[in-house]
């Protein structure tokens, strides 16, 4: 089954009309996207939008064989053109199936907002799944079920609902993921792609034409990343935004709870509002028992946190103490750490802060506690497949 892209972003485009902000600005080239549409074998066209001839042409193929067509969006969603000699689009009710004279078959998949999906199989068994913007599906059961070789959806828009599909097994690491749709909200270029690689996905350009079931270079996800940064840089946005796609996150928070602290109590609800209701969280410095054991991802933060609650523990803020045994015990806690970090089996995103680059503490404690961090965090990043800085939240990508 042959698919050729027609348009890859937003029903508005990417440049947004009159739109002034930064990413319309520098939308150009193989990163201006028309809205999405999808050919398949020339036969089935998914969503009609400006210029589909054209779109068509551009890309090196033809409507004219068109068998049928299919609205996804809203029935109050944009409009939509209808070019001479196509047969009349239409919406398929959910759980419904058709039977297109191509030898095609395509199911209306449910979804938890306005829209309808697409599951297409193709006439030799191949099967795509394509969802309009801003859904996710409300259910997947039905004939056919089981992993995609091919899905399109709004990935930076639902990372939630990517999420699900893995879930559900209906994404595993062989399906080809697509980010389509594609706004405004995400500079076009290096970082649109750095974000939809976290996710285990890639966009292509306008009127690329792609073999469903090919091989293909699928995103490499990292078994454990370290996101380093500093106060209020972005860096737990960018450690959430990492795993805001896979299902079952264990968010183990490693600052506790502060009775009487309302300040810190506004900051640890900002934290639980931001994440997917699907993820877990644990609030405990226990690391090496989560590490050690099989399970879901693990989103750790942060280290900076587990770092305090290791030199409380060993008494490292007292020199006497410290002296006296005091180093010794907190190296050794690290290091059992990092063993735990190098021999884990779970997918790890890990959270510190970035300090030493300013002003030089002015107690001794203060100056142990800054060097002790930079130790944990070369070590730490010396067992990561990716360490990320997060600078006025901008990741850069150091490994």
């Amino acid at each position: 089954m042959e698919i050729t892209l027609l348009g890859t972003g937003a029903p508005e485009g990417l440049p947004r009309p009159d739109c002034p902000c930064a990413s319309c600005a520098t939308a150009a080239g193989d990163e201006a996207r028309a809205a999405t549409a999808l050919l398949v074998d020339g036969a089935v066209l998914l969503d009609l939008t400006p210029g589909p001839a054209f779109a068509a042409a551009r890309a090196g193929r033809s409507i004219a064989g068109v068998r049928q067509v299919l609205l996804s969006h809203p029935h109050d969603g944009p409009a939509v053109e209808f070019p001479a000699g196509l047969p009349a689009p239409v919406r398929v009710p959910d759980g419904r199936e058709l039977s297109v004279i191509s030898g095609h078959r395509v199911r209306a998949v449910a979804l938890d907002a306005p829209g309808t999906g697409y599951e297409v199989t193709g006439p030799d068994g191949e099967r795509l799944l394509y969802l309009p913007p801003g859904t996710a599906p409300a259910g997947l059961a039905g004939p056919g079920s089981g992993p995609y070789d091919m899905v399109l959806l709004d990935v930076l828009g639902r990372p939630d609902s990517l999420a699900r599909l893995r879930g559900a097994g209906a994404v595993t690491a062989t399906t080809d993921v697509l980010g389509v749709h594609v706004d405004h909200d995400v500079p076009p270029g290096p970082e649109l792609h750095r974000r939809l690689a976290a996710a285990g996905a890639r966009a292509v350009p306008d009127g690329t034409t792609l073999v469903v079931g090919d091989y293909h270079a699928v995103p490499d996800l990292p078994r454990r990343t370290l996101v380093l940064g500093g106060a209020r840089s972005g860096k737990s946005v960018e450690a959430e935004r990492r795993l805001e796609s896979f299902p079952d996150v264990l968010y183990v928070a490693t600052g506790g709870t502060r009775e009487g602290d309302a300040d810190w109590a506004a900051r640890v609800a900002l934290h639980r509002d931001r994440r997917p209701g699907s993820w877990r969280t644990a609030e405990t410095c226990d690391l090496v028992p989560l590490l050690t054991a099989d399970g879901p991802p693990l989103l750790i933060d942060c280290l900076a946190l587990w770092l305090t609650d290791a030199m409380d523990s060993v008494g490292a803020w007292e020199d006497a103490r410290w002296d006296d045994g005091g180093k010794e015990a907190l190296a050794a806690r690290v290091a059992e750490l990092v063993a735990a970090v190098r021999a884990t089996r779970r997918t790890l995103v890990a959270v510190s802060n970035e300090v030493g680059s300013g002003v030089v503490p002015a107690t001794a404690s203060g100056r142990r506690f800054r060097d002790e961090l930079g130790r944990l965090n070369v070590m730490l990043g010396a067992q990561c497949e990716q360490v990320v800085l997060v600078v006025a939240g901008q990741a850069l990508p150091l490994r």
